[in-house]
C-alpha cells in the first residue's frame, strides 16, 4: 500500500508541473511574449492568456496536492 501513495504522489507532481509548464507557455503565448510557433492561433489572444493563467493554477493545485498526501503510518 506505501508503494501504491508513493506512485500517486509521484504521478500527481509530474502531472502538476507538466499541467503548470503548459499553462505558463499558454500564457506567454497569449499575452504575445512567446511568439512559437509561428503559425500558431494562440498567439496575442488574450482568452488564451486567461486559459493558459487557469491552467497553470490547476498544476500548482496538483503539486500541493501531491507534497499534501502523505502515506499513512502503520
Amino acid at each position: 500500500m506505501r508503494i501504491l501513495g508513493l506512485l500517486l504522489r509521484g504521478l500527481l507532481l509530474v502531472l502538476g508541473v507538466l499541467v503548470t509548464l503548459a499553462g505558463g507557455l499558454w500564457t506567454l503565448q497569449g499575452l504575445g511574449i512567446v511568439m512559437w510557433p509561428a503559425e500558431s492561433f494562440m498567439l496575442a489572444d488574450r482568452q488564451w492568456a486567461i486559459n493558459g493563467a487557469i491552467t497553470m493554477l490547476v498544476g500548482l493545485g496538483l503539486i500541493w496536492l501531491s507534497r499534501r498526501l502523505r502515506p499513512r503510518r502503520r
